[in-house]
């Protein structure tokens, strides 16, 4: 399962040498058309061949043909019927190799030769997803799981027996009444119990968000003792019996409940963006703002198309992002070099500032804006005149 150390890795690699190479392959399983299973074995050929008369046109050497014969070797062997999409991240002259095993919900296959690896795909598969915890609870039983990309991981269990009932209700009931009370005295504990490893683990940041499964019976009580902080964390519940759930149940009633959070989320951030940018204050707009944003570390929240494509010019130096095609940088005065999408560049940007990423499809708004905005954790040139006027 790919962590998000490894995400960190892979925006921080770039490759500044002419002669190297920064490959992404990335497979899409699909179901295919004969058993023999051959489209996809003949579609990484083509990747492969179109990668390499690409290599040969930019004057690269050839060493890259090694990590290409490599993915196509992987290639051969992988098929659409396959319940995994896979990503292979390489660079031959950095000795730099890696493999992931991703949900089969990529664009597509395909393979970009650059001097960065493209993690478009990546980023939109992840999206803004949290640490995910999923409790399953009942009155004596608690199981904990981690879920992340599909993939739900059992990481521990509590259990509290309760008392058992005798053989008479005794005088008038009366040995009953104590023994429901009794039982619902430890349910209550148990309750507690799980509520305080909820707590425990959260201020250690083993998770960033919850979802319950229970009984809709058991769910007020237990509701009733989560601590504040944690209910916060709370994304949902959903009906469940403990011992009886399988794991895939348990994956598309949280899955559910995660993505109607994440849209809602995105729908509302994404609005506050706009607002705040024709207010002036903390959202910009456009290709030109947000790379400002972005560079003067003011970024809180990107937002970008689906289909969201600019040209603009790196600096080989520094760094420096710009919209405008110039030949020479404006910070530093290095050279700058031509980049055909600058999505390339600002998705691991963003992932290195740990700036939450959302991808937006088809909405006619954020289409009239630019196809891109950021909400913004301050505004850097408002911050600097507050401080005059405040001086003055």
């Amino acid at each position: 399962m790919i962590t998000r150390e490894d995400i960190r890795e892979l925006a921080q690699f770039q490759s500044n040498q002419e002669e190297a190479c920064a490959l992404s392959f990335y497979f899409q399983p699909y179901t295919p058309r004969n058993k023999s299973h051959k489209e996809e074995a003949i579609l990484a050929k083509d990747l492969v061949k179109q990668a390499l008369r690409e290599i040969e046109k930019n004057g690269k050497k050839s060493s890259a043909r090694n990590d290409l014969q490599r993915i196509l070797d992987i290639a051969g062997g992988l098929h659409g019927n396959q319940a995994r999409a896979k990503a292979i991240f390489a660079c031959f002259e950095k000795n730099f190799w890696r493999e992931f095993d991703l949900p089969p919900h990529l664009p597509g296959t395909q393979l970009i030769v650059n001097r960065r690896f493209h993690l478009k795909p990546l980023a939109a598969l992840l999206g803004a997803q949290p640490r995910l915890c999923v409790a399953l609870v009942d009155r004596q039983r608690a199981r904990l799981f981690e879920l992340r990309l599909d993939e739900l991981k059992e990481r521990d269990s509590l259990f509290r027996a309760l008392p058992r009932r005798g053989r008479s209700d005794g005088f008038a009931g009366y040995d009953a009444g104590h023994s429901e009370r009794h039982v619902a005295d430890e349910a209550m504990h148990h309750y507690k119990n799980v509520a305080a490893r909820l707590k425990d683990e959260f201020e250690k940041a083993v998770w960033e968000k919850l979802i319950v499964g229970c009984h809709e019976s058991n769910w007020p009580e237990f509701e009733n003792h989560l601590h504040p902080y944690v209910r916060q964390r709370l994304l949902g519940h959903f009906p469940a019996d403990v011992t009886t759930i399988t794991n895939d149940q348990i994956r598309e009633n949280a899955g559910r409940i995660l993505q109607q959070k994440l849209d809602e989320r995105r729908q509302t951030l994404m609005k506050e963006a706009i607002d705040q940018a024709k207010s002036n204050s903390r959202g910009v707009t456009g290709v030109r703002r947000v790379l400002r944003s972005l560079e003067l570390g003011e970024v809180q929240t990107l937002f970008m198309g689906e289909t969201f494509h600019a040209r603009a010019v790196e600096c080989a130096n520094c760094g420096h992002l710009d919209s405008h095609m110039i030949p020479h940088c404006p910070v530093c005065g290095q050279a700058t070099r031509e980049l055909e999408d600058v999505s390339d560049a600002i998705i691991p940007a963003a992932i290195r500032r740990d700036v939450e990423l959302f991808y937006i499809k088809d909405d006619p708004e954020f289409d009239r804006v630019g196809n891109i905005a950021a909400l913004l954790r301050f505004r850097a040139d408002q911050s600097r005149s507050n401080q005059v006027a405040l001086a003055m």
